[in-house]
């Protein structure tokens, strides 16, 4: 049985060579897509129906990616909405999450992570609100908010308190792209959204606590230019295949 047959995606792209080499792959797996190629259409559709996960070119005609984006968020605010760009600047993503994307993908990309991406924002949309007091373990780590106590295979890790902070935000966020000036908002406060140097310094110090090799994280992942995302999950020992592997779908 396809445990994926109710996922309804809502396909926003203006060049169809793109749209069909998503579409294909998407239905074989069970998922029901419903396309679009402006915003406005896109927009119409969203009002009339309902949908598990948006997948939106930043560059299109019309009113475009970026305010598309807005008013969907402002239409279905937990709607997961992934960014689908073949843009270099990353000013493009970095201003995608701080108008509310879920995340984004750059093509030319694979399929397989495309595959991922759209589960991983799928399933934190369905996940019930976690209270801010529960423990959370991912791999190796648990943080205990309650006691503001972090534990690596069962031994304690002294955190600074804005160590802490930083790793505590992020887990909770596990699995989504958090952009440097969200981070440090969140952290420090809109007086230092800019210090984008002063967190780097954080990061490199709590990536000595918490990871093996912390030259080559597996927790505490840098999305180039943009910021920070913690794994959701730790693959096992052993495991070398990744997210990004498999067929690859070349939407240039």
């Amino acid at each position: 049985m396809n445990t994926e047959k109710s996922i309804r995606v809502l396909l926003v792209d203006d060049e169809p060579a793109i749209r069909r080499s998503l579409r294909l792959p998407l239905q074989e797996l069970g998922f029901l897509i419903v396309e679009a190629s402006r915003g406005e259409e896109a927009l119409h559709l969203a009002r009339g129906d309902s949908f598990d996960v948006v997948l939106l070119d930043i560059n299109m005609p019309g009113i475009g990616g970026m305010k598309t984006l807005e008013r969907l968020r402002a239409l279905a605010p937990r709607l997961p909405i992934l960014m689908l760009t073949v843009r270099d600047d990353e000013r493009d993503k970095v201003e995608a999450l701080e108008k509310g994307a879920d995340d984004y993908i750059t093509k030319p990309f694979s399929f397989r992570e495309c595959l991922a991406r759209i589960r991983s924002a799928v399933r934190r949309a369905q996940t019930p609100e976690r209270p801010e007091d529960l423990p959370i373990t991912i791999g190796e780590i648990e943080v205990q908010p309650a006691r503001r106590s972090v534990k690596k295979s069962g031994q304690p890790i002294r955190l600074t308190p804005k160590e802490y902070d930083i790793l505590y935000y992020l887990m909770a966020h596990a699995g989504r792209a958090v952009t440097h000036g969200k981070l440090l908002t969140s952290v420090w406060g809109a007086q230092y959204r800019q210090e984008v140097d002063y967190l780097r310094t954080f990061v490199r110090q709590l990536r000595k606590k918490i990871e093996d090799d912390p030259s080559n994280p597996q927790y505490l992942l840098t999305d180039t230019c943009v910021g920070y995302r913690f794994a959701e999950e730790i693959p096992l020992a052993g495991n070398s295949e990744s997210a990004s592997s498999g067929a690859y779908y070349p939407l240039t």
